[in-house]
């Protein structure tokens, strides 16, 4: 509490009142204008040209020293030293930064690495001298407002007259009191992209781009306003099975930094890794290094998860306009910067159609004054006055032309004029140069007349002149979340006392559960039918006589507990089916009716909603005929936790036994895939791939010729040049064209899968191999164009039917030649149609067995009905060596399929 008192009153000691200490005088005061200092003068930049104070004074030193030449960074500083008042060590670090933008600043020695956090050499052996960019977009003299310096020995610029939005190209970050500011960079050429769709009335949307690469999830970015958030992630392939590697990294961290946060996430057991390797030289290469048995999918998400491979950063526009801070948002910051611009740019015309006015002003007048000899009416004169007086009087007559009056400064020029120039004077030229300036200021009125379409040739030109090698470096992607326990490494053991209720990580003396990470989660089910989810710990009492633990899974619909129960003491035995999906931690849920001496007589946990069948053995009491039977748990509703659950008794059970394991009763697990972040999901999102089953598998293709299937985990990363993703049907062919580099020619190949569990490369290794067209269809069809020989007419598109043209081989065979004639293009088309042999009713595959054909009438009708490759001119077209001998193709079925 600030009060204008110039006194501090008595401390009041009365018992339950605060004791108030008020500021008074110079305190008050002082601290308001340092905070104002540090916001105005240091910390913040400028919108009007986006520079802090001490970048200006860097920007106008290095302008005063321009001679063309490097300067050493030393001298810069020095120089600028003259109007920031604070250390040289400030200026020089204020430099570097600018320097490493590469945009204003033409570097040469050693100026650190962004990407390594490498610290610039010392400023006395590094040079610098402004770049072209900044010469041409920066500086004018005649369009900037100046002010002394702190010392009044020199003038300063209020602030340089940049006709680009150069706060968003370079960002910006700085913390004053009680105020802080975070711009950052964005993409040169989109931001002229941007302008110019501001200046056509369009609307525009500009996003980040960072120097370091890496990968950024933007959609909550909030135009850069506080409250947005940016996530930010280094690029991480798969090198091999055991190895992955970094090649660009988030922005605002490096390869050092990178490194220490993943060898700290080791150390606690998050990830596991073997070794790592930093290779980083002019680009950057990390190679994580993975032990044998480590999954690289689940690696990755746990170094986004548990490391600095993905940051979040919160922008925030803070600004200074009219020595006032103000939050705006970066598309406010571009129209703010753009218009700007029209009118910095629009004063520069101002003032160069007031100079060629003044050229051809004086042309004309010069011309008059030689031209008519008006020079010779003063050799008579004796007074300065007297002189001008004849001048002036000699030009009255041809003066009716001029656009304004005739100054004394105007005849005082004409006075200076040298006799040999008048002896020299060509009238021709005069006129001709006249002329000229008469075109170049009709010129520059066309351009005030349509001054924003001058201003977009301006950025067009800017964007020619200097974008080359400016483009986007940040790919613009949208993240999933990483469910951190999804993918932590399990590297500690679970433990638990079940007598006693005891579970932990510390109870090695006790009974092991399972592996488990200190970020887990466990489940506990217990005899009195009670439930509870806890943290994992050293050691957690969670109730007596406990039947199950297990690492517990948040929206785990597919684990299904089977359960059946002794309601209360005398009472009934029901039986229920549920899975827990959501839970407060740490409180005690009852699966029963709660009564008193209620007791769990079976208890199973299912992870894929298996149903198994169960004897019921009763107590031989009074007159019960039937002490025995079997219950089918998949004639139990799945239903919620809290159900009462059905009958299964009401007399006394002696026990339950299991007599048979079951199956999943769950329905088949829909999976997509979203392509916009590129992964699977159970949510419904992007294109749905299949249902599947617990064997079920993903066939993945990519460009390179890679081929695989894998497990469909939702952790699966897949590279950008993957060309197929569907579900796996083992026995359908995979039907490829794709051009030997080391034979120069078109094979074609048909294969199965032979090996579920391994990758396989299945065009040739050659360096100039490459895929063509890959299909998964059953009867396949491509059309082929020629190039065209010289002489001859171009030879026809050919289609052909390629599982009639080649049988199905080992993925490792060469296939067969595609064609002899030079081919200029492959073009997949619709496939035939085609009856999988497992949706062939049961029926009409016993008529099939009952059909006898012989090889060459299955051959002859394939040659009928199917559409087949014409010969060349030169020769036939080469066939399949199995389908030329006569033998049938294995996946087109039965004959009675055709």
């Amino acid at each position: 509490m600030i009060e204008d008192q110039g006194h501090i009153p008595e401390e009041d000691h009365t018992q339950g009142q605060e004791t108030i200490t008020r500021v008074t005088g110079m305190y008050k005061d002082w601290f308001l204008d340092y905070a104002s200092y540090v916001i105005l003068e240091r910390a913040v930049p400028a919108i009007e040209d986006g520079f802090k104070p001490v970048q200006r004074r860097i920007l106008h030193s290095m302008k005063d020293l321009d001679d063309g030449r490097y300067n050493k960074v030393a001298n810069i500083v020095g120089h600028t030293m003259q109007y920031h008042p604070h250390g040289d060590a400030s200026i020089a670090d204020a430099m570097v930064q600018i320097g490493q933008k590469d945009l204003l600043i033409d570097t040469q020695g050693n100026w650190g690495n962004i990407l390594t956090g490498d610290r610039a050499a010392a400023s006395r052996y590094i040079e610098a001298r402004l770049s072209k960019f900044a010469l041409d977009v920066v500086f004018n003299p005649k369009t900037t407002e100046w002010q002394a310096s702190y010392d009044g020995r020199r003038k300063e610029p209020i602030n340089l007259p940049v006709k680009f939005p150069l706060l968003l190209a370079q960002g910006a970050e700085g913390i004053a009191v009680g105020l802080s500011t975070k711009v950052l960079p964005h993409n040169f050429i989109e931001l002229i992209e941007a302008s110019i769709k501001h200046l056509q009335g369009k609307r525009f949307t500009i996003v980040p781009d960072f120097a370091t690469g890496g990968i950024a999830d933007f959609s909550n970015y909030n135009d850069g306003l506080r409250g947005g958030k940016v996530r930010c992630r280094a690029r991480i392939g798969q090198l091999n099975k055991n190895t992955l590697v970094i090649t660009e990294v988030p922005f605002g961290t490096t390869t050092s930094s990178l490194i220490d946060s993943i060898l700290k996430a080791n150390d606690k057991g998050k990830i596991k890794i073997k070794k790592i390797e930093d290779n980083t030289a002019a680009e950057v290469e990390i190679l994580i290094h993975l032990p044998s048995g480590i999954s690289p999918d689940k690696t990755i998400d746990a170094l986004f998860a548990f490391t600095n491979c993905e940051t979040s950063i919160s922008p925030l526009g803070c600004v200074i306009e009219d020595n006032k801070p103000l939050f705006v948002g970066v598309s406010e910051m571009l129209r703010h910067s753009t218009n700007l611009t029209v009118e910095l740019l629009k004063l520069e015309l101002e003032i160069r159609l007031n100079e060629l006015e003044e050229q051809w002003h004086f042309a004309s007048l010069e011309r008059i004054f030689i031209e008519n000899r008006i020079y010779r009416d003063i050799e008579d004169e004796e007074t300065w006055e007297g002189v001008i007086s004849a001048i002036d009087k000699g030009l009255q007559p041809y003066i009716q032309h001029l656009k304004r009056a005739i100054t004394t400064d105007d005849i005082t020029r004409l006075t200076e004029i040298r006799i040999k120039r008048i002896s020299k004077f060509d009238i021709d030229k005069a006129q001709q140069k006249i002329e000229a300036l008469e075109d170049q200021i009709e010129e520059t009125k066309g351009y005030l007349a349509t001054i924003i379409d001058y201003a977009i040739a301006y950025f067009k030109r800017l964007k020619a002149d200097y974008g080359k090698g400016k483009e986007r470096k940040t790919e613009i992607k949208v993240f999933a979340d990483v469910d951190a326990t999804k993918v932590v490494i399990r590297n500690t053991k679970l433990y638990v006392n079940r007598e006693e209720g005891f579970v932990g990580t510390g109870m090695r003396r006790e009974e092991y559960v399972c592996d488990c990470s200190d970020i887990d989660d466990i489940i506990v089910f217990t005899k009195a039918g009670k439930m509870m989810v806890t943290k994992v710990d050293t050691k957690t009492f969670v109730g007596k006589n406990i039947i199950h633990v297990s690492v517990f899974k948040k929206k785990d619909t597919r684990t299904i507990y089977n359960m059946i129960y002794k309601d209360g003491k005398g009472g009934a035995s029901y039986i229920k089916r549920f899975a827990v999906t959501s839970i407060t931690r740490d409180r005690e849920y009852d699966l029963t009716k709660g009564k008193p001496q209620t007791n769990v007589l079976y208890f199973s946990a299912n992870p894929n909603g298996e149903a198994e069948i169960v004897s019921v053995l009763l107590r031989q009491v009074g007159s019960i005929k039937k002490l025995k039977w079997d219950v089918d748990f998949s004639d139990i509703s799945i239903k919620g936790r809290a159900s009462k659950g059905n009958i299964v008794t009401k007399h006394a059970v002696k026990r339950i036994e299991l007599k048979e394991k079951g199956m999943s009763t769950l329905k088949p697990r829909k999976i997509w895939f979203d392509d916009t972040i590129q992964r699977l999901n159970v949510d419904g999102r992007g294109d749905l791939i299949g249902e599947f089953r617990g064997e079920d598998r993903l066939l993945v293709i990519t460009q390179s010729g890679l081929i695989k299937t894998i497990v469909p985990e939702i952790t699966t990363h897949f590279s950008d040049d993957m060309i197929v993703l569907e579900k796996w049907i083992p026995s359908k062919p995979i039907s490829a064209i794709y051009y030997d580099g080391a034979k120069e020619k078109y094979f074609v190949k048909r294969f199965l899968i032979e090996n579920e569990s391994k990758e396989e490369v299945f065009i040739s290794a050659h360096a100039s191999s490459a895929l063509e067209i890959v299909s998964t269809d059953w009867r396949p069809m491509a059309e082929l164009t020629f190039a065209k020989d010289r002489g001859k007419d171009r030879k026809p598109n050919q289609k052909i039917n390629i599982a009639q043209f080649i049988d199905v081989k080992g993925i490792s065979a060469q296939g067969n030649q595609l064609s002899r004639q030079k081919v200029n293009q492959i073009d997949l088309l619709e496939p035939l149609p085609f009856q999988a042999p497992e949706a062939i009713p049961a029926d009409e595959l016993e008529v099939v067995d009952e059909v006898e054909i012989s090889v060459e009438a299955h051959l002859q009708q394939q040659k009928t009905l199917e559409e087949t490759l014409p010969p060349t001119q030169d020769e036939e077209v080469q066939r399949s060596d199995d389908l030329s001998s006569g033998s049938t193709d294995p996946e087109e079925g039965q004959i009675t399929l055709f």
